[in-house]
């Protein structure tokens, strides 16, 4: 079983979400995530609102995605989803396309 079908997208998160607290409304829900991660930016390591969960079968993804879409979650209306597969990122600073030497 591939792992993006067990793993889920939580959207429209407030910055001051945790994991916290999205392990606290999965198990208001009956649910338990293997792995729960709210995404930070990399330089200031403040939430990017949005995080993911996975768990152990797909069955339980497709529960999750059910019982926590629409959800409120400190005001906010959860936007929650089959998590999409990552694409790979682009450099959009490549520098091989200026001969060396060259003068921009």
């Amino acid at each position: 079983m591939m792992e993006e079908e067990r793993k889920i997208y939580i959207g429209n998160l407030e910055y001051s979400v945790a994991e916290s607290d999205l392990a606290r409304i999965l198990e208001k829900n009956g649910l338990e995530a293997k792995d729960i991660t709210v995404v930070t930016d990399r330089y200031t390591g403040r939430s990017k609102g949005f995080g993911f969960a996975e768990f152990n079968t797909e069955e339980e993804a497709k529960k999750a995605i059910d019982a926590l879409n629409g959800e409120q979650l400190n005001g906010r209306t959860l936007r929650v989803s089959k998590a999409q597969k990552r694409k790979p990122r682009r450099d959009n600073f490549n520098m091989s396309r200026y001969p060396r030497g060259s003068r921009y």
